[in-house]
C-alpha cells in the first residue's frame, strides 16, 4: 500500500473530528467524495485505523478523578507477569496499563469519581490481585493536555 500526503491528512482530520462527512473531507482534500470513502476504506483495511470512539467529559460523567499508579510485581516471572496483566485488563477503572522500565514494573491510568471511589478501588480490586509486591500512587491536580491525536 503506498502511504502518501494525502492519506497523512485524512488521517489529522479523522482524529480531530471522526464524525465529519465523507462530503466535507473531501473538500478540506480537494478529493471527490467516492476517493475520500475509498482511502478512508483502505486506510481502515490495512489498520491504519483500528476503530472510532466517542471521547467523554470526565466531569459530566463524575468521573474526573484521575490517578496514575505504579506497580511493582513480586516476582517477574512468566506466569505472575500473564495472570497480572490478564487480571488488570479486566477493571473499569483502569484506563490504561502499560509494562514500563524503571524501579516499578506496571503504570496505571485509574478514572473513579473521587477519593474515597479511589480507595474502594484499591482495597477492594487491586490489591487483591495476586503478586503484587508494591504499589504507589499520584493524584492529577490539573490536566494539562490531552490528546489522542498522533502526529505524523
Amino acid at each position: 500500500m503506498i502511504f502518501d500526503t494525502i492519506d497523512k491528512k485524512l488521517l489529522e482530520y479523522l482524529q480531530e473530528d471522526s464524525k465529519q462527512t465523507n462530503k466535507e473531507l473531501s473538500n478540506k482534500l480537494d478529493l471527490s467524495v467516492t476517493a475520500v470513502y475509498e482511502r478512508i476504506k483502505k486506510l481502515e483495511k490495512e489498520g491504519f485505523i483500528n476503530k472510532y470512539i466517542a471521547l467523554l467529559n470526565k466531569e459530566r460523567i463524575d468521573k474526573n478523578f484521575v490517578v496514575f499508579c505504579h506497580i511493582k510485581l513480586v516476582q517477574h516471572s512468566q506466569d505472575f507477569v500473564i495472570k497480572f496483566e490478564k487480571e488488570v485488563a479486566n477493571l473499569n477503572e483502569v484506563l490504561e496499563c502499560y509494562h514500563i522500565s524503571g524501579d516499578y514494573d506496571y503504570l496505571l491510568k485509574v478514572l473513579v469519581k473521587d477519593m474515597a471511589a479511589f480507595r474502594e478501588f484499591m482495597v477492594d480490586k487491586l490489591t487483591t490481585i495476586n503478586h503484587i509486591g508494591s504499589t504507589h500512587s499520584m493524584f492529577v491536580i490539573n490536566e494539562v493536555k490531552h490528546s489522542t491525536k498522533i502526529s505524523l
